[in-house]
């Protein structure tokens, strides 16, 4: 349904309608989230933010643009203030067949005089012929295109000082010459005057009041006074420029600490901005050279060095802080660089204190008992046309993985063999056989060579073995089926790590190739790798 279908509706139903002012679409969406029922396009509001005053300086097209932003930003009906409308009846014409089109539900003009001046400013307030501003909405009423889209007419007479007399007479002609409602303008402290037009209106037309300074009008008597529009115009942009103030003041007084309780966070400003939508679209539509991309990042296991153990009571090995930001966060924001958005962790062990952003988190219950491929298979939601298996415990840098996604090949684990050069560590290292020994310590050029992998596991010995898996995989659309058909019927496999599964493909006669680097990667196994990681990242 269209917005201007709606605010046609419900001023049918004869309920306060209840509006609220803005200037972009970032303070329309706040209206609309804070549960009013439309946004007012607020000369006002626009002109203050353009930082000039409000007294027709800006253009037709400045509050158009505005207005757009605010239709875009909302599902709500907006209501475009368009002032005196912009000229005489041709630049009305054109007005309405732009505000229209641009998904407004309707305009709201004032018969005063071009150029206009804020109705709370003291002095000139001067009000156009009323055979002028019949004029005016005889002409938008016949450009409009829908009859949906309303025309409503403001009137200013007690604003510059009129009786009621006059004000009853204005409005009584801008109805008889098509204007689907009436906003009364009173600039007055006590709403005397607002009432005294309700009670001698007697509901001809609905009727928009804006209590900007006769606060005291509850919205209920405004209901008992057939009022049908409510228009708080301006409080939005008031209290943003106190509240802006007052933090500035704050920060130079005393800097940022302390500040983020007073202010909206980071999570609040992506949510407003619908960020967590993009995300999703990236995630369906952005492709990459390669196609769509995916990351699986397992993080559920509770197994850790002795060195590490005092850092790690309360939160997973993904979770360390490397100088400002967790290993989590760094490899994610790495991925994103080599153009994976759609990125998945699994999360078992202190999985409640896991906060990353970029990521969506995934809970596997059952981490105690079963293994990482359970963790793998657990958090595929979706498969994509690259897939990468990323563990937890190491940070890879976006060559690396640039480098992988290029490969064509269905199942693909990087691996080292500087394992033996390298200090011995605490750890049983999954260790990798292939076809070809590497090349490693002799001049040679990286044509990226398919090297068949025979055996891995960490029963392999490291004489027989040739290098070690990093925990870095790529396996296309149909290497990852294959992985999730395999483990289906598997037996006994579902304690298995990764390794071991890779394995019982190559049994059941899958290809699997080796991508072979020495550099690129860290992992983050004890103390001693993780202070090694906090000063290269320093």
């Amino acid at each position: 349904m269209k917005k201007s279908t709606n605010l046609k509706e419900a001023l049918a139903k004869k309920h306060l309608i209840r509006i609220v002012g803005a200037h972009n679409g970032l303070t329309a969406r706040l209206v609309e989230r804070a549960g009013f029922d439309g946004v007012w396009a607020s000369g006002f509001e626009i002109s203050t933010a353009h930082a000039v005053p409000d007294a027709n300086i800006l253009t037709m097209s400045d509050f158009l643009s505005a207005s757009l932003n605010m239709v875009t930003a909302v599902s709500i009906p907006v209501i475009a203030d368009c002032d005196t409308g912009f000229g005489n009846s041709n630049n009305v014409m054109y007005m309405v067949r732009r505000f229209e089109s641009a998904g407004t539900s309707a305009i709201c003009i004032e018969d005063k005089r071009f150029p206009k001046v804020n109705s709370f400013i003291s002095g000139r307030q001067e009000l156009a012929p009323v055979a002028e501003f019949v004029g005016k909405i005889t002409a938008a009423k016949n450009a409009r295109i829908k009859k949906e889209f309303m025309i409503f007419a403001r009137v200013e007479a007690l604003v510059a000082g009129f009786n009621m007399q006059e004000a009853l007479r204005r409005a009584i002609a801008y109805v008889d010459a098509g204007a689907d409602g009436i906003f009364i303008h009173s600039k007055s402290k006590s709403p005397d005057e607002i009432i005294s037009f309700c009670k001698v209106w007697k509901a001809r037309a609905p009727i928009i009041v804006c209590p900007t300074t006769y606060s005291s009008l509850s919205e209920s008597a405004m209901q008992r006074l057939g009022v049908n529009i409510v228009i708080y115009a301006n409080q939005g942009i008031r209290a943003a420029i106190k509240y802006t103030k007052d933090i500035l003041d704050y920060i130079r007084e005393r800097g940022i600490a302390g500040l983020e309780s007073k202010i909206a966070t980071m999570e609040e400003v992506f949510h407003l901005q619908d960020m967590h939508i993009m995300k999703d679209q990236e995630k369906k539509y952005l492709r990459s050279e390669v196609g769509t991309t995916k990351a699986i990042i397992p993080a559920a296991g509770a197994d850790m060095d002795r060195s590490l153990k005092i850092l790690l009571e309360d939160r997973p090995i993904g979770m360390l802080d490397i100088n400002g930001k967790t290993l989590f966060q760094r490899n994610i924001e790495t991925l994103n660089k080599a153009g994976i958005q759609d990125i998945n962790v699994i999360v078992g062990y202190r999985g409640e204190n896991v906060a990353i952003d970029g990521a969506k988190i995934i809970k596997n219950p059952h981490f105690k008992t079963k293994g990482i491929m359970h963790s793998i298979i657990s958090g595929l939601d979706s498969i994509a046309d690259k897939n990468i298996v990323i563990y937890s415990d190491i940070i890879v840098d976006q060559h690396l993985l640039e480098k992988l996604m290029r490969r064509e090949d269905d199942i693909v684990l990087v691996v080292d063999d500087t394992y033996k050069k390298t200090h011995l560590r605490n750890k049983k290292l999954e260790l990798v056989l292939t076809k070809m020994r590497s090349a490693s310590g002799i001049r040679t050029i990286d044509v990226d060579k398919r090297n068949p992998i025979r055996k891995i596991g960490k029963d392999l010995s490291a004489r027989e073995a040739h290098c070690e898996f990093i925990g870095l995989a790529l396996l296309s659309r149909k290497g990852m089926t294959s992985l999730m058909d395999e483990f289906k019927p598997a037996k006994g496999m579902t304690a298995a790590s990764f390794a071991d599964f890779v394995q019982y493909l190559i049994g059941k006669g899958h290809e699997v190739f080796a991508h072979e680097v020495t550099s690129g990667w860290m992992e983050v196994h004890n103390l001693g790798d993780y202070k090694r990681a906090c000063s290269i990242f320093s």
